[in-house]
């Protein structure tokens, strides 16, 4: 899985051989609309009416069987936890939490999910999620201050969640 935060709450993932656009809309005036969109396969927004789930009792899809596989993987669902989050599950990769308003719930499924922290309160929002679960990796996008203030609140309570600060424009491989 690729990452690229554009800024605010606009971001291109590469997942399950697919290529998904988040929160088009809030990008920065100075990002290019093309780079941002061009070869989108899914374009979501984070209360673009996707299904509700129950972030305590979600589950991940299960991996398909090689034998009923096709030449391409199924396409990704999207799933909201409530206001402000959006849910990746794309076959061949860890769920993908985006969250720019409140942590939700989070179930055992947490614990190998990348989660993406978006917008102020990185450091409180970071502390929710690390109490609930311990993700494979908490990736955060927001103000040089805000990922300041989380890498130290933070670092002490990581138990092997990996920790990264996106940078605008900037690929992460999660």
């Amino acid at each position: 899985m690729k990452l690229t935060w554009f800024g605010r709450t606009a971001f291109r993932i590469h997942a399950g051989g697919r290529i998904v656009v988040v929160d088009a809309e809030a990008a920065p005036a100075g990002v290019d609309r093309r780079e941002l969109l061009g070869g989108a396969d899914d374009v979501v927004g984070f209360a673009a009416g996707l299904p509700m789930a129950d972030g305590a009792a979600w589950r991940p899809r299960p991996a398909g069987r090689l034998l009923d596989a096709g030449e391409t993987p199924p396409p990704p669902a999207f799933w909201s936890l409530g206001e402000g989050t959006v849910l990746v599950d794309a076959e061949g990769e860890a769920p993908l939490l985006l969250v720019a308003g409140a942590v939700p719930p989070l179930g055992r499924w947490a614990d190998r999910a990348a989660v993406i922290l978006a917008g102020t309160a990185l450091a409180e929002r970071g502390e929710t999620v690390l109490a609930a679960a311990a993700p494979r990796l908490l990736a955060l996008a927001g103000s040089e201050a805000e990922v300041d203030a989380a890498f130290a609140a933070l670092a002490r309570r990581l138990d092997g969640t990996g920790l990264v600060a996106l940078e605008p424009g900037l690929a992460v491989e999660a």
